[in-house]
């Protein structure tokens, strides 16, 4: 595709906001953003962020993705309220972190959540006839206990999600693996604490962030502009104002029966105005 003011946003810089839960419609809408950022030649990338988390397998997309901008241009990442969990995630892919001192950040682990409604489903007598395929097909099933080697499984599981977490956040802020896991146990922390970490490089504003970004590609702070990028919306949403895609994917995400969920997940519920925030969920 051939832009016919090309020119114009290659002396401004793209700014592209992740705010709210990560899930499939925002992963669509990062990755036309990003995607418009390298047709359009821009020479530099705000990205603002302001999520409790999302899905993993989301985040990891847009993870990638930045990883490609990021060879070729500046990316400054700027996190807002709170980045925590798959926000941390998405975050790391940029070059350069900026948080407020009060961000609240962190929340790098993973936790399954089941529930167990045997009891209660005796005492009302309902019961469950399972026909199944394999002794595992009904793992994180609500109306019985979990068995030994099911624990083994999902524990697994686990482990293999929170590596891939840690040896993402290690490689993209440049610290030892070792250094992450000692922090990255589920804790919640600020911005201000999270400099001390090395999880972010420095405390400011997103106009600190955007400046720095425009030094960074060699243009004047005092007037270079931002020019924020918007997947549009379908046609159908156009006519439900204030449900965006990941509202509806929320709204869905709490009846789901076993979720794998960031372990600050209930206190991001009370900090987020979106729904019920998650890292990982299996529906």
């Amino acid at each position: 595709m051939i832009w016919p003011f090309k020119s114009r946003f290659r002396k401004s810089i793209a700014r592209i906001e992740v705010v709210g839960a990560i899930a499939a419609s925002m992963r669509k809408q990062v990755l036309e953003a990003l995607k418009e950022v390298e047709e359009k030649k821009f020479p530099a990338l705000l990205l603002r962020i302001d999520s409790p988390g999302g899905t993993v397998g989301d985040s990891q997309e847009i993870y990638a993705a930045l990883q490609r901008v990021r060879e070729k241009i500046p990316v400054v990442a700027s996190f807002g309220n709170i980045s925590a969990s798959g926000g941390v995630y998405i975050g790391v892919g940029a070059q350069h972190i900026v948080a407020n001192p009060g961000t609240i950040t962190g929340s790098i682990g993973v936790i399954l959540r089941g529930n167990n409604l045997e009891r209660l489903l005796e005492k009302v007598g309902v019961s469950f006839k399972v026909i199944k395929s394999g002794p595992y097909k009904d793992i994180l099933a609500f109306d019985r206990e979990l068995t030994d080697p099911e624990k083994d499984i999902l524990q697994q599981l686990i482990d293999v999600s929170y590596g891939q977490f840690v040896k993402t956040v290690a490689q993209g802020r440049n610290l030892p693996e070792e250094t992450v896991r000692s922090f990255a146990d589920g804790r919640i922390f600020t911005g201000e604490q999270a400099l001390e970490l090395g999880m972010v490089d420095r405390l400011g504003t997103e106009e600190d962030a955007r400046r720095w970004a425009a030094e960074l590609a060699d243009l004047d702070p005092d007037k270079t502009e931002c020019h924020t990028l918007k997947a549009r919306k379908p046609s159908w949403q156009r006519f439900l104002p204030g449900r965006s895609g990941s509202s509806l994917a929320l709204a869905i995400a709490p009846h789901t029966g076993a979720k794998l969920l960031a372990a600050a997940d209930w206190i991001d519920f009370e900090l987020s105005t979106s729904g019920l925030p998650l890292w990982l969920y299996r529906p």
